[in-house]
């Protein structure tokens, strides 16, 4: 099963100052070698993002945010998945639980990896929430952790 990462996760393994970045390499070298994915929404924010003295002292200019980007795309297994499932639809489809302003890119996302039979990974652990009870697990949801 081929892995869409979310922003943080990718945040997490390009950015060696990150909170997570240990816990994100040890994952990815433990279970992403069916391959992984990104899509607009990812490589956009993490362009955005990695650019950003607010998020992080070691920012670097958005071209260079691209370079690394185009980098990190290049390691073995990468997948580029289009933005190509109807948001309105697909959340509403999937049962989805979507309560805050905050969950309509998770739920995406989600909806993204269901429709490409992937699994989205994330660290964000409230992300079950999202899933109608009856959903959890779902193997199309990986919260990473540490071990």
């Amino acid at each position: 099963m081929i892995f869409l990462l979310d922003l943080n996760l990718l945040l997490a393994l390009a950015w060696p100052s990150h909170v997570h970045h240990d816990v994100a390499h040890a994952w990815f070298e433990r279970e992403a070698s069916p391959g992984w994915a990104t899509c607009p929404l990812t490589q956009l924010g993490f362009v955005r993002l990695s650019s950003n003295p607010a998020f992080t002292s070691d920012a670097v200019s958005p071209p260079e945010a691209l370079s690394l980007l185009q980098a990190i795309t290049g390691m073995d297994g990468h997948e580029f998945w289009p933005d190509d499932v109807d948001c309105v639809s697909a959340s509403s489809a999937d049962g989805l639980r979507i309560t805050g302003h905050r969950q309509v890119t998770d739920a995406y996302l989600l909806s993204l990896a269901r429709e490409r039979s992937g699994c989205l990974a994330t660290l964000d652990r409230q992300f079950g929430w999202l899933l109608p009870r009856s959903d959890r697990p779902s193997p199309h949801l990986r919260i990473v952790e540490s071990g």
